[in-house]
């Protein structure tokens, strides 16, 4: 019985850290290429940045585990807040506010 469990737990743990070594690509060459250089490489290595519209988060990212319409800005522009969640975890959670389309915020902020 005992076995059984260890073995489980072990299997789970193959899982999950092999989750994270797998990269799924999220779009295709002809979909970025209009794109600047510096943002087509930012998505390639899935990072984002300042700046990037929703579609390029989303190339760069995926989808968020959570999308939360805000109420608009002062000006009247849409505001969107994405969360992206791994595993659940809040402690892996980040936050990115769009204004009008555009990355104006990430929390917690990346490292440099």
């Amino acid at each position: 019985m005992k076995r059984g469990f260890l073995y489980g737990i072990l299997f789970l743990v193959v899982l999950l850290s092999l989750s994270g070594c797998t990269k799924s690509v999220r779009y295709s060459q002809d979909e970025i290429k209009d794109f600047p250089p510096e943002v087509q490489e930012q998505i390639k290595q899935g990072t984002v940045a300042l700046g990037m519209t929703i579609q390029q988060v989303r190339f760069a990212w995926g989808p968020p585990s959570e999308i939360n319409v805000l109420q608009p800005s002062e000006d009247g522009k849409p505001r969107e807040e994405w969360i992206y969640s791994r595993f659940l975890s809040p402690f892996l959670e980040k936050r990115l506010l769009f204004v009008d389309g555009k990355l104006v915020d990430i929390f917690p902020e990346p490292k440099q």
